[in-house]
């Protein structure tokens, strides 16, 4: 499959349905990074009016997610992957536009291309920042990814 923002978000609807409807969407993706949006709405709320923590963990995942699946089929191999580890921070309140970015691409790849060459798992840690429409970061989450190559 090519990796392209449409194609991920159809894929979105069909196998992670939770994240369609609450809005989060992926606006771009290359070898090095990926960006996904989500906006806050009435679905994605808590009882405070401001996005609800685990759509904000959703939307995360998946910049970080979408590079490990696109690592994965470029590097022709079957490879299992598990996020096995999470750490969150919440700064600000989550309202309006928010953009999550990740930037480890190629440690991703780097993790990957070990584990073809060792035949041993390997964790990578990925982060995904999420930044408000004013440019302020309200939540930063760290996954650590397990890949394993299998034989």
């Amino acid at each position: 499959m090519k990796f392209t923002p449409r194609k991920i978000n159809f894929f979105t609807l069909f196998k992670l349905p939770s994240a369609y409807f609450c809005g989060i969407r992926v606006k771009s993706i290359s070898d090095e990074k990926s960006l996904v949006k989500v906006k806050h709405k009435w679905i994605n709320q808590n009882p405070f009016k401001s996005m609800f923590w685990a759509v904000q963990g959703m939307a995360a995942e998946l910049s970080t997610g979408i590079l490990v699946m696109q690592a994965i089929d470029k590097s022709e191999r079957k490879v299992s992957m598990l996020v096995t580890n999470m750490n969150a921070t919440f700064t600000k309140k989550a309202t309006g536009g928010i953009q999550f970015k990740c930037n480890d691409g190629l440690a991703i790849k780097d993790a990957i291309q070990k584990s073809v060459v060792t035949g041993e798992g390997q964790t990578v840690l990925v982060t995904s920042e999420g930044i408000n429409e004013e440019g302020v970061s309200v939540s930063k989450f760290e996954f650590e990814w397990s890949l394993k190559v299998k034989l």
